[in-house]
């Protein structure tokens, strides 16, 4: 047999990337190895896609253990015809902040044309997959958990638009990096479905992406695709990502580390209040404030005694966003028990104890919040002086119905609820 420089190249990639999976810093300090689906895939000679013209939906997560991007692998290898990448929010190679995309480009490093998928969906996108030639569309993209979080409704959106278009569909898994174990808050009113929503699903939904693939093909789609999953090995439904042993990209500008990724699905909802989120600091969504807010929110937070998590008086001086260049007084999150933390929970305490310590509260004149908890239950009952346990206690019927539908579609093991 003869290789190509195009497949030596590719075979460096992709060997190196097992082989480094292997070796015993992979298992270092308590991690164990967890194989990705495009590890496996690439393991498997690429089968899914022999004979395929290939399109890739990704982002900077799509990586081989070695941090080589699978695109770059992909087209260095004869055995897969790679004829172009689709980019989300934020862009394929990553340049755009959110709320934004790189548009229609060619990729300098391959050559491949890069089509933007942001903001579209339906026929609009289906006509982009017709006429970029594919056959098969294949997504691997970091996902963290939350149903806001827009890759998901992206993968959504995708699914929907190659089932139009008559094209395959394959979904390489990655860890869910908050874990598996938990779906929690509320479900989204489907009256408020937005791209941070689309359909009925918890507010963190505790599942992979190919989880949740599996669920809006069966659930949701009127259409369903041809769809095919390339699952992980060793990852349990327990595993924070630290515990996987893989890198850590960003998924997105504000997402740097998976602590981020930890809160995120409860500290988001700062988005539709006049709060700062932390975006412009180092530490988005683990710092929350506003001009005027003093060391009464923390006191007032850590009275409701939540679970795993100590709030500190903090300051800070976003670079960007929400008071920008100006210094705002908040609070800090210090997850010090994550198994126990319930960031949906912790969420909500924040907004009530936030609207009972400081006069300035207010939410988004576009009730945004609506759309990031999914109704307007969360809003008014905090409006009309509800407690977290009593706005918890609002969602827990849906959540029940909504951990049972999921439970068909779980496919790694381990306790979850």
């Amino acid at each position: 047999m003869s290789l190509s420089r195009r497949g030596l190249l590719a075979a460096g990639g992709a060997v190196g990337a097992l082989a480094a999976a292997s070796s015993p810093a992979a298992a270092h300090a308590g991690h164990h190895r967890v194989r990705t689906g495009f590890e496996r895939l690439a393991a498997d000679g690429y089968a899914p896609l022999a004979g395929q013209r290939v399109g890739v939906v990704t982002n900077p997560t799509g990586i081989t253990r070695d941090v080589q991007h699978i695109v770059d692998v992909m087209h260095a290898d004869d055995r897969v015809n790679l004829l172009a990448v689709f980019g989300p929010e934020h862009g394929f190679r990553g340049t755009a902040q959110a709320g934004g995309s790189e548009g229609r480009y060619d990729d300098p490093a391959t050559g491949l044309p890069v089509y933007d998928t942001y903001t579209k969906s339906g026929q609009a996108l289906a006509d982009i997959f017709t006429a970029s030639g594919v056959e098969t569309i294949v997504f691997d993209i970091q996902d963290v958990g939350a149903r806001f979080y827009t890759y998901i409704w992206t993968l959504y959106d995708c699914m929907e638009a190659a089932a139009l278009a008559g094209k395959r569909f394959v979904v390489l898994d990655r860890p869910n990096p908050v874990t598996g174990r938990a779906a929690l808050g509320p479900v989204l009113d489907k009256a408020f479905a937005t791209f941070v929503g689309r359909e009925p699903i918890t507010q963190a939904h505790g599942m992979t992406v190919t989880e949740l693939a599996l669920l809006f093909n069966g659930e949701f789609l009127t259409r369903p695709v041809e769809l095919e999953t390339v699952r992980m090995t060793g990852w349990r439904r327990s595993d924070f990502f630290d515990e996987t042993g893989l890198p850590w990209v960003p998924p997105s500008p504000n997402m740097p580390t998976p602590d981020t990724a930890l809160v995120y699905s409860g500290t988001c909802l700062f988005e539709g209040t006049n709060l700062s989120e932390g975006r412009g600091t180092t530490r988005p969504f683990e710092l929350l404030g506003a001009e005027g807010i003093n060391h009464a929110w923390a006191a007032a937070a850590n009275g409701l005694a939540l679970p795993g998590v100590r709030f500190r008086e903090a300051y800070f001086t976003p670079t960007f966003s929400k008071f920008q260049g100006k210094t705002v007084g908040g609070v800090q999150l210090h997850v010090h028990d994550r198994t126990s933390y319930d960031p949906v929970r912790t969420g909500i305490g924040l907004l009530v104890t936030a609207k009972r310590v400081w006069s300035g509260f207010a939410w988004r004149p576009d009730n945004w919040i609506d759309k990031l908890t999914g109704s307007a239950r969360v809003r008014t009952m905090i409006d009309a002086g509800a407690g977290a346990d009593e706005v918890v206690a609002a969602w827990q019927g849906e959540l029940a119905a909504f951990r049972a539908v999921r439970r068909t579609y779980l496919r790694y093991g381990g306790k979850h609820y």
